[in-house]
């Protein structure tokens, strides 16, 4: 069966975005413990683009099916995990690409950050999927955490959307940059590197 990408983000509400999140069953592969190891010829580059034994993975369904295996170990390998096998597999940059972002809010009225990635993976920002920021005031670069401490970053689009958003709710003409913050999910995530 085909794989159909789900609707753009701005089209969901925040009940539908957290519907598409909880509908994503995911592996527990942080619970798995496989006796063999090895190499899974397989690399990430740092443009989101999958690769099997040097040729593209062109199919998004297998790159989605793949990205559910994926973890990230405290010293920072990737490994694809399976009950049997636990495979590393080489991340340039970040495992994800974040593709869009969209501004909700909860009941309470805060806001909510959502986030697509390139896998169609739906992430709202907050405790469990943190924004930090990386790089020098020059040349930040930002990135969402996912699951199994993997990564998105945000690619050039994505990253001004989140800037826009700060912007607008921050009132541009009395902010000095490193007051520039968003906040989602309850939390306040500052958007310059270093603070």
């Amino acid at each position: 069966m085909p794989y159909t990408p789900p609707p753009e983000l701005a089209a969901l509400t925040l009940a539908e975005l957290a519907e598409a999140v909880a509908a994503r069953r995911l592996p527990p592969v942080e619970q798995w413990t496989p006796d063999r190891e090895g190499d899974s010829l397989m690399r990430i580059a740092a443009d989101g683009t999958w690769y099997h034994d040097g040729g593209p993975i062109t199919r998004p369904a297998m790159v989605r099916a793949f990205s559910g295996l994926l973890l990230r170990e405290a010293d920072g390998r990737h490994y694809l995990v399976t009950p049997h096998e636990k495979l590393a597999i080489a991340v340039e940059d970040a495992a994800f690409i974040a593709t869009d972002m969209d501004v909700r809010h909860d009941e309470a009225g805060r806001p909510v950050l959502a986030f697509r990635l390139n896998t169609d993976d739906v992430v709202l920002a907050g405790p469990d999927h943190p924004l930090r920021v990386a790089g020098t005031a020059d040349t930040p670069a930002f990135y969402l955490g996912v699951r199994h401490s993997t990564e998105a970053r945000l690619n050039r689009s994505t990253y001004g959307q989140l800037i826009d958003h700060a912007l607008a709710v921050s009132g541009p003409e009395t902010l000095a940059p490193e007051t520039l913050a968003v906040e989602s999910g309850g939390m306040r995530f500052p958007l310059l590197p270093g603070t």
